[in-house]
């Protein structure tokens, strides 16, 4: 299975929503990166994705997006294959 990476903040209900998805896909691991805790990461994540909100999803190298982009991305059957679940 891909490594998840995944920008949040502490109180931010996109954040909970996107893990709880990709926890019922079988991820068990996602290495958080909390912005809130340290600007410099957000600086980070908005250089990589152009974007300011959170969650900021990466599966593997691939930028999912946010939560709304993650659910798209799983409606379409596309979740489980970019997560290796699926060949």
């Amino acid at each position: 299975m891909q490594a998840v990476k995944m920008y949040t903040t502490a109180v931010c209900p996109y954040c909970v929503q996107a893990k709880r998805i990709l926890k019922s896909k079988g991820v068990d691991t996602i290495e958080e990166i909390r912005v809130d805790a340290n600007p410099d990461e957000r600086m980070k994540m908005m250089e990589l994705t152009g974007r300011r909100t959170v969650p900021q999803i990466f599966i593997g190298d691939t930028h999912v997006g946010g939560c709304d982009d993650l659910m798209a991305l799983d409606s379409s059957g596309g979740l489980l294959p970019l997560l290796g679940a699926v060949a």
